[in-house]
């Protein structure tokens, strides 16, 4: 694991300082619209524009890549960002930072493209897992870190955007020196959505459902935590807790997953989280750690969902299928992402604040209703499945894009880069029905 650390510490470092940025950002935004009293529901329509932007961004940074590689791909993106970021400071428009939330969302998505093709491309076959599986851990402290940053700016000051730009800013280094092997070209896959709405029906309802909790979570939590009385640092405190859980939560979902039928577990999960979430919708004014104690145990349970939906999607989709498939699923949870926080923002204003996590109990509900393990007919069960266990996202970004990257990467002559030729029409010898 050192040797691995060592030979893409360098990226690792940038998606750190990547996420740390992003995340201090989005909960510097939402305090401020708090501390303005401005409607909740713009909160949660920021979130959307981050993930509406997130999602184009997939587009776009594919297209950069061709053209012009990797390392001027993330330079370009990096500077787009920080301009972004400043321009926040120069107006308090809502319209303008609605525009900025979506440019800086596309610009960061085409940053983790970068990133996530680079590690899977230059790690082997039998590193693989254990390459994106520390990435993922870079991401969730970077996430923490930057909630935690906003203990160092109580007043919400202009210094906290200029700490924002500095960490993006610095995230361009590790990239620019790195020795690593500069990866091929992208060649992206077409996504069949019929088939795909036949076929898994119920994965695709879990990972929608999760890109609308993580999306109002994202978007609002701060929010409802500083309308609880608490303070920028406290808040920080109250998001990097539930950040923390949530990858605490990965260690036994990984082994649970693989050994328990999944839509069981999704739906076991999804009445969990529905209990879980009542009590911070029921009690108002309770104690600082009453509310780090529930908010943990709140994210721990909602950071399961993503990765047993994805899972249970690549247990019923055969190898030729899967590039389409991770695209599909990203583009899922990220229009989940950018719905979430609109409806649940739009209750926080109707009904106050305690709406949000009514929002996200009902969510659960809803989703135990929809998924059942007795409508796993298994006709296409796949003993092959690749990386069973998938860490949450941040936005819609994650290591299921390595999924869709390192499938659909081609070398000039046509191949795989372990030597396999490119994959068949994946819609040539479909008969399928659901998962």
């Amino acid at each position: 694991m050192f040797g691995l650390t060592q030979a893409f510490g360098a990226l690792y470092l940038a998606s750190l300082l990547l996420q740390m940025g992003s995340t201090l950002l989005m909960t510097y935004l939402a305090l401020r619209l708090t501390t303005e009293g401005v409607a909740a529901f713009w909160g949660g329509a920021l979130m959307a524009a981050n993930a509406l932007g997130m999602v184009l961004g997939g587009r776009v940074g594919q297209w950069m890549i061709e053209r012009v590689g990797h390392i001027r791909t993330y330079g370009a993106s990096a500077g787009i960002v920080c301009v972004g970021v400043l321009l926040h400071g120069f107006s308090d428009s809502l319209g303008l930072w609605l525009l900025l939330r979506a440019l800086v969302g596309m610009a960061m998505m085409c940053q983790l493209i970068v990133l996530e093709s680079w590690l899977n491309e230059c790690a082997s076959s039998e590193q693989r897992g254990t390459v994106l599986g520390l990435y993922m851990v870079s991401v969730y402290v970077g996430m923490m870190l930057g909630q935690l940053a906003l203990g160092f700016h109580p007043g919400l000051g202009i210094q906290v955007l200029l700490s924002v730009v500095i960490a993006f800013a610095l995230s361009q280094v590790p990239v620019a020196l790195t020795r690593s092997v500069h990866p091929a070209p992208l060649q992206p896959e077409a996504v069949d959505l019929l088939l795909f709405l036949r076929r898994i029906p119920q994965s695709l309802v879990t990972v929608l459902t999760a890109g609308m909790l993580n999306g109002g979570f994202f978007g609002l939590a701060a929010i409802y935590a500083s309308r609880q009385g608490l303070n920028p640092s406290e808040v920080g405190q109250f998001m990097a807790l539930a950040i923390a859980a949530g990858l605490l939560a990965q260690l036994p979902l990984g082994w649970l997953s693989d050994r328990l039928p999944r839509a069981s577990l999704i739906r076991t999960i999804a009445v969990l989280l529905a209990l879980a979430s009542l009590p911070l919708a029921l009690y108002q004014e309770l104690s600082f750690v009453t509310l780090l104690l529930f908010g943990a145990g709140v994210g721990f349970l909602q950071f399961c969902l993503y990765p047993l939906g994805v899972a249970l999607a690549n247990d019923n989709v055969e190898a030729n299928l899967r590039v389409s498939l991770a695209g599909l699923l990203l583009a899922t949870f990220g229009i989940g992402a950018c719905i979430g926080p609109l409806m649940a923002g739009a209750l926080m204003e109707q009904f106050g604040t305690p709406s949000l996590y009514y929002f996200s109990s009902a969510c659960a509900a809803l989703l135990a209703l929809a998924v059942s393990q007795r409508r796993v007919r298994g006709t296409h069960l796949q003993q092959d499945a690749p990386l069973q266990h998938q860490a949450t996202p941040n936005g819609i970004a994650c290591a299921t894009l390595a999924a869709v990257i390192e499938a659909g990467t081609e070398l000039p002559d046509g191949t795989k880069p372990d030597g396999r030729q490119p994959a068949a029409d994946p819609l040539r010898g479909y008969s399928g029905l659901v998962d």
